[in-house]
């Protein structure tokens, strides 16, 4: 199995150094120091299920690789429509790109049948601009439940979680992800087949929908979202809305309010990825978090007052930290 990683920050790293302990071929796409890290001394990974070195090929030309088997998107969703110089390159006609991203991902509507199928979400996706860079029938969707942290060039800190769920748009339990999902298992890595992955789409945007703009707003850990009597009361308002429109779109995950806020708060005195991006200078993805969850929301005509009003206030803060092309 040949297997390159776009975008080999904490995540993508930490997978490539994974699936190279499970012996596949794994080629990694990074740049700058962090690039130069890995060529001089491999991806050191940092766990407290035990410390690693893996040496695998580093490189910031992925036509110095070739056609593989799997792209692993490690790329924030922000920079898929312009991610092409970086894809093409390594597809062959069976290539699967595996998506590691947050949120509504641009597939979300391709082979679901129903009112919506093939439906564009504008908001990840705008004018087709994702989708004819990576084309729908290659996306195996991936949700990730694991944190890692970039610690240093070439040193990934693995944090917690080992569960990397994997599925097709059209809900088949396919070889291609069941092959992928062996590779990660061999690597010691949870990689279940989800024949519908849309439902832990929704179980982990419960929390990033609620928790990533509040915290970018209020420049606050998770633990003091929830402990604060009313952002933890909208906290709750908008994790129901966000539910109400799973369900109007035809997804009903099984998840309670109350133990998903349990959840938030056993993390602790953590920032959000939004909240770290927002202090860094980058942008904020909250695209595919919020925006698309209300552009779905107006879709299907389901009120989500406090989700819109949430949106509007990060989009001007996004607007005013980086100008106004940025969202």
């Amino acid at each position: 199995m040949r297997v390159a990683v776009v975008g080999a920050g904490a995540i993508g790293a930490y997978v490539g150094a994974v699936l190279d302990r499970a012996g596949a071929d794994v080629h990694l796409i990074a740049r700058g120091p962090h690039l130069a890290a890995m060529r001089r001394h491999g991806v050191q990974v940092l766990s407290p299920r035990g410390d690693f070195t893996a040496h695998v090929h580093a490189t910031d030309d992925p036509s110095a690789i070739g056609p593989v088997d799997y792209v692993f998107l490690g790329l924030k969703a922000h920079a898929y429509a312009a991610c092409g110089p970086l894809v093409h390159p390594l597809l062959h006609a069976d290539t699967a790109v595996v998506a590691a991203q947050n949120g509504i991902p641009w597939w979300y509507f391709h082979a679901l049948k129903g009112p919506y199928e093939g439906r564009c979400v504008e908001s990840v996706d705008p004018g087709g601009a994702v989708s004819r860079v990576l084309p729908p029938e290659r996306a195996v969707g991936c949700v990730v439940y694991a944190a890692t942290e970039l610690e240093a060039p070439g040193v990934v800190r693995h944090l917690e979680g080992t569960r990397f769920s994997v599925g097709e748009p059209d809900s088949t339990v396919s070889a291609r992800c069941l092959a992928f999902s062996e590779a990660m298992r061999a690597g010691g890595l949870k990689c279940p087949v989800e024949a519908d992955l849309r439902n832990d789409i929704w179980i982990k945007l419960l929390g990033n929908i609620a928790f990533n703009p509040l915290s970018a707003l209020s420049r606050a850990t998770m633990a003091q979202i929830c402990r604060h009597q009313d952002t933890r009361a909208l906290v709750a308002t908008m994790m129901r809305e966000t539910l109400a429109v799973a369900e109007a779109v035809g997804c009903r995950p099984e998840i309670s309010v109350e133990r998903r806020l349990a959840g938030a708060e056993r993390v602790g005195e953590h920032k959000t990825s939004t909240l770290q991006d927002l202090e860094r200078g980058r942008p904020m993805e909250l695209d595919v978090l919020l925006a698309a969850v209300v552009e779905l929301a107006a879709l299907t005509r389901t009120p989500v007052p406090k989700l819109c009003a949430i949106h509007a206030v990060t989009d001007l803060l996004a607007q005013t930290t980086y100008g106004s092309d940025a969202a």
